[in-house]
């Protein structure tokens, strides 16, 4: 085991246990249990916001899966991650102050309580919630995958194990501490991915003898690492401009995202975390990925993409320093978990238990089904981990894509659009997910586009439909009464 990577690395952790302690002192004192464990009282600050948004989604695909993608594609696949920049922007003005005002006035604490405020309707429920369970065990797999194999590089431990320290790691603090130990713990994670990435950065630029030295190496193995369209091509205009919904403007469609958006204490704060998410995605994003570009002319034929971010770590930076960089990858992913782990568990307590099947239970027993739920389900999590994918990217993409093509529309469009109903919502979950995963597995790229475009499309014109047709058969329905 590397002691000097590993010691700063397990006192980050200790950190992080400190802060869950210190959420659940703070829990104990609030007599709203729902509103602070899964929101945090909506008490954010304007740096806080930005931070938990940018670690929350800023996750293993991001700092692990990511720049192991770009070693294998090149400085175009560093292009196609630069559409990431505009997601805070997008989120917090296109969702802004009247989602967050509706969330108040509906008592929303999930997205799905924002849902069924807003379409009354239990079948609209119940849909959201499946398709969060379902999509959101992708993505939170996708994340442990990226922890253990974090872990098992940096310690020499085989991969079960490491995915059994992660796991222990992240139930423990989030049933401890819930919303307000996630978004406290974000910050700080937020700050030390911020700094992680320019220290790595620079250390790899020096490695590798310069960026004019690297870039000559990267051409000479294969001019097309250079390029914008990918180590084989395959990168084309059409495929990357539409990879633009999925990671830039479709994440107003993800419910650990849009669920920010109404935890904020003050319109102040949520303008102060446009300018501040920006900046900090947009540096985080390129400097991540242009580092797996670069380590390729320093770490020739890795054969698992996804160790790229460690193995040049330890490469080009002293151990102690390596550890404390490392945990920047560590920090958002443990970030991304954590925010996941707590939203399905709120969809099955609040959504599910409380709406349908135990309205009345009383604070002791909400407190105690929510923690066992949390622990249940980081379990169920645990087993889908033990056989992971080759490139963990692909899965939570998968994930992301899923849940934009469920609620982009009952999200935006039944904040904006008046005469949009509950049967315009069930259309636009039903055609998207059933969309979605007929073309992801029977054809992945359709006209040479990211899955995730057609079941947008279809979403919206089922949304449009669905609302607008029982709306016009209700108008007939009455005229024929008259008489």
């Amino acid at each position: 085991m590397n002691w000097g990577v590993t010691i700063p690395l397990f006192l980050f952790l200790v950190v992080i246990f400190g802060v869950g302690f210190w959420a659940a002192r703070h829990m104990a004192a609030k007599r709203d249990f729902l509103q602070e464990y899964f929101l945090g009282s909506r008490e954010l600050g304007g740096l806080i916001l930005a931070m938990t948004m940018i670690a929350t989604y800023g996750s293993a695909s991001s700092f692990v899966g990511g720049p192991g993608a770009a070693y294998s594609e090149g400085l175009g696949w560093v292009l196609l991650a630069m559409s990431q920049v505009a997601t805070g922007y997008f989120v917090l003005m296109i969702l802004g102050k009247k989602f967050a005002i509706k969330a108040r006035q509906y008592k929303a604490v999930t997205l799905v309580d924002y849902l069924k405020g807003r379409y009354q309707s239990k079948a609209v429920v119940l849909l959201s919630a499946i398709s969060i369970i379902i999509f959101l065990f992708s993505a939170m797999a996708a994340q442990w995958v990226g922890g253990a194999r974090l872990i098992e590089s940096l310690t020499g431990l085989s991969y079960t194990s490491a995915l059994f320290i992660f796991a222990v790691s992240v139930i423990f603090y989030v049933i401890i501490g819930g919303f307000r130990a996630v978004v406290v713990t974000d910050t700080l994670q937020g700050i030390v991915m911020f700094f992680g990435t320019l220290i790595i950065l620079v250390g790899t630029i020096i490695a590798g003898g310069g960026i004019g030295n690297i870039m000559t190496d990267l051409a000479s193995e294969n001019p097309n690492l250079v390029t914008p369209f990918g180590h084989d091509g395959s990168l084309t205009p059409r495929y990357v401009s539409s990879f633009w919904i999925l990671v830039g403007v479709g994440v107003i469609g993800l419910p650990q995202v849009a669920v920010r958006a109404m935890s904020y204490k003050s319109a102040k704060g949520m303008h102060r975390a446009l300018i501040i998410g920006t900046i900090v995605v947009a540096f985080m994003m390129f400097g991540m990925h242009l580092v797996g570009v670069m380590a390729r002319p320093i770490l020739p034929g890795i054969e698992t993409a996804d160790s790229v971010m460690p193995q040049i770590a330890m490469e080009v930076l002293p151990a102690w320093l390596a550890g404390l960089v490392l945990a920047a990858p560590m920090a958002a992913i443990m970030s991304t978990v954590d925010s996941l782990l707590l939203l399905v568990s709120s969809t099955v307590v609040k959504d599910v238990y409380l709406n349908y099947m135990n309205p009345e239970a009383t604070r002791k027993q909400v407190k105690r089904i929510s923690f066992g739920v949390t622990a249940l389900l980081g379990i169920t999590v645990f087993a889908m981990s033990l056989t992971p994918p080759d490139l963990l990217i692909w899965l939570n993409l998968f994930a992301f894509g899923g849940l934009e093509s469920a609620f982009i529309w009952p999200v935006v469009l039944g904040l904006y659009w008046t005469k949009g109903n509950k049967y315009g919502a069930m259309a636009s979950i039903i055609i998207g997910v059933g969309a979605y995963s007929l073309i992801h597995n029977l054809w992945p790229e359709p006209f040479g586009m990211h899955t995730v475009t057609l079941p947008v499309l279809l979403s919206f014109a089922g949304y449009i439909i669905g609302s607008l047709a029982v709306r016009r058969k209700r108008a007939d329905l009455q005229a024929a009464e008259q008489p």
